[in-house]
């Protein structure tokens, strides 16, 4: 413990002097009570109380005198505070079999409410990006603390036709290199001086991304190759396969559905950027829409160094973001304690004066 302000120490002072003070007071009244002619009479007067009870309001008060004469040297103590050193960037599939209803009510939903899950129960300093892919991919929430913004970023989120798995990693790596310098973004192409430096670095970044699917690629970049230049940066990637292997129908709410649901032109109707289209959209072939590349999805988490889960509903996905890994440190932090101290020393001098005032009252 320091003090701000240690010139201020003497006041403590007064707590001493006032106890004195209220000593020599309690022996005065013993040495004029010998006056009178008879104490029993003055006992009878007097209401029935017990002695220890009159001292308490004395001794509250003194406690809260010296909290306050604390409070005036303004102490700060050092402590430990949690902090997590990770980003993530969250990278959604939001394409049109998101609608299928094998995971009730939609797996949309479904994923919605758990990656909303998942952001509240981050620790203080993760950051958290979020990716949507379909027939592109984009970034629709940098990486930020702001777990509100997340949240309704995530609830505005709307499907559209096409996964491109590849491009929404790559996204994703993006999305870190704007936050950890370290991590070259995708569109740096990295030398084998490069590669070989990063061996005498720590083996992996403490950033790491979520990549959520429930289906296989239909185009844009090879998912492999995005995976490649993930493990070049030292980025973990974490996949996960949602659904189930059963046939369902595709129904979405009016605001799941994007641009190009209302027409055959190609919008980006993920992230709210789309507008909204009909109450259902059944789709062809069920088994089309259920076909999860599960084979792909390993390989990327082993190439990168994470791993592969599979959940086929709401809760195996809570689970599943419950266990992805965090580095918490302990950071530590100077924190000042006088508005403790001083609230501590107003309840007690307050306590003092009501216990005064109720236990000497008279009928």
């Amino acid at each position: 413990m320091r003090f701000e302000w240690p010139w201020a120490l003497p006041v403590l002072l007064v707590v001493p002097v006032s106890v004195g003070a209220y000593l020599w007071l309690r022996h005065r009244k013993r040495k004029f009570a010998v006056r009178y002619a008879s104490l029993s009479l003055i006992r009878e007067a007097l209401p029935e109380r017990s002695s220890w009870r009159r001292h308490i309001p004395a001794v509250l008060l003194l406690v809260a005198m010296l909290g306050l004469a604390f409070a005036i040297a303004r102490p700060r103590v050092v402590v430990a505070v949690p902090r997590s050193r990770t980003s993530i960037v969250l990278t959604l599939d939001v394409s049109r079999s998101m609608c299928s209803t094998d995971v009730r009510p939609n797996r949309l939903t479904a994923a919605q409410a758990a990656a909303r899950r998942f952001v509240d129960e981050q620790p203080e300093g993760t950051r958290v990006s979020l990716v949507a892919f379909a027939g592109s991919a984009q970034l629709i929430v940098p990486a930020t603390t702001d777990r509100d913004k997340l949240r309704n970023a995530i609830n505005n989120l709307t499907t559209s036709i096409g996964t491109v798995i590849g491009n929404g990693l790559l996204t994703a790596i993006d999305a870190l290199s704007r936050v950890n310098h370290d991590i070259a973004p995708s569109t740096v192409k990295l030398t084998t001086a490069d590669r070989k430096r990063s061996r005498f670095a720590s083996k992996y970044v403490p950033d790491i991304v979520v990549l959520l699917t429930d289906g296989a690629a239909t185009g844009g970049i090879d998912p492999l190759d995005a995976a490649r230049q993930a493990a070049d940066r030292r980025v973990r990637v974490y996949t996960i396969g949602f659904g189930t292997t059963g046939p369902s129908s595709l129904v979405c709410t009016p605001e799941q559905l994007g641009a190009d649901a209302a027409g055959p032109q190609f919008g980006s109707g993920f992230g709210g950027f789309g507008s909204g289209g009909f109450g259902g959209f059944p789709g062809g072939p069920p088994g089309r829409f259920l076909y999860i590349d599960e084979p792909t999805l390993r390989s990327i988490a082993h190439i990168t160094g994470g791993s592969y889960s599979r959940a086929q509903d709401s809760d195996q996905l809570v689970r599943v973001f419950h266990n992805l890994p965090q580095r918490v440190v302990t950071q530590k932090e100077e924190h000042e304690l006088s508005v403790y101290l001083v609230a501590l020393g107003a309840i007690l001098a307050t306590i003092a004066l009501g216990l005064s005032l109720w236990w000497n009252r008279y009928p």
